[in-house]
């Protein structure tokens, strides 16, 4: 799924155990820094979550360093380009236990 609109993706996460799904790999963007809410609804979706960022975040400015979706998801892929979708649906079962 893919939406530019915040309360979508909120609406979609806690939605995803009910909708069947075993894990989500999510890009949260410019969201990554400042949505707590997403922070709160990738918590609250009870299904694994691997945060993925086609550029490494941790190499960018200092306000684009921090992450506040990192401690509820579990595990980050950075600055693999779009391999690091592909990283991240392979690692989701090692993570789903």
């Amino acid at each position: 799924r893919q939406s530019d609109h915040e309360g979508d993706l909120v609406g979609w996460l806690l939605g995803a155990r009910e909708g069947g799904m075993d894990g989500i790999v999510i890009n949260p963007g410019a969201l990554t820094h400042y949505s707590y809410v997403l922070r709160d609804a990738i918590e609250a979706a009870a299904v694994p979550v691997v945060e993925v960022h086609m550029t490494n975040i941790y190499a960018r400015e200092e306000l684009r360093r921090h992450s506040v979706i990192s401690a509820a998801c579990r595990a980050t892929i950075a600055g693999a380009g779009a391999g690091g979708y592909h990283v991240a649906l392979e690692a989701l079962p090692w993570i789903t236990g």
